[in-house]
């Protein structure tokens, strides 16, 4: 049975924060694979600030050198909120043979308990909360994988291309892509 981890997330814009969580969890739990999984429309957040297909593209511009990593689009073939739950049954009725662990940040542990659905989507899927050193979660359904810290974030990445900077921590790939489609006023 393949094991596939699927990393959701907004991914506006992704960074290398966000491989690194791939690269240690694929290592740790010795996954075949992740898929990265933009929310077409996120239910607990303000909309992305540039398109669904604009974030996919620097999806595959930042796995484009990375054998494991994979862009799932199956969050837009519905409309309305992506809820995570109706997301994961639609890939277990798809994939049967595969075992599939849902990747989230430590800090999104301890605010599981809000999500649509959450005791159906506990008994459908494994979830794994990535951890930095120090950081900690008292949920004990969720496996615990333990990461160096990474500072940077897509809030900050937007701030310094809003002041037309070029980022730290934003592969080369995902910031020429940017730069050609002039996203996030840079």
């Amino acid at each position: 049975m393949r094991r596939i981890g699927i990393f959701g997330g907004t991914f506006d814009p992704p960074h290398q924060g966000h491989l690194k969580i791939c690269q240690t969890v694929l290592e740790q739990l010795i996954l075949d694979e992740i898929w990265l999984m933009p929310t077409y429309q996120p239910p607990h957040k303000e909309p992305a600030n540039v398109s669904f297909e604009h974030r996919v593209n620097m999806l595959h511009a930042l796995s484009e050198n990375e054998q494991n990593l994979f862009v799932t689009e199956i969050e837009s073939e519905r409309e309305g909120r992506s809820y995570t739950l109706e997301t994961v049954k639609e890939l277990k009725n798809r994939y049967p043979n595969v075992q599939f662990y849902f990747i989230i940040g430590g800090d999104m542990v301890d605010y599981l308990p809000n999500w649509y659905g959450i005791d159906e989507l506990k008994s459908l899927i494994q979830f794994i909360g990535v951890s930095r050193h120090g950081s900690d979660f008292n949920d004990s359904s969720v496996l615990r994988i333990e990461m160096e810290e990474v500072n940077v974030s897509s809030s900050d990445i937007r701030n310094q291309l809003h002041a037309h900077n070029k980022p730290d921590g934003l592969p080369q790939s995902v910031f020429d892509y940017i730069k050609e489609y002039r996203l996030y006023e840079y």
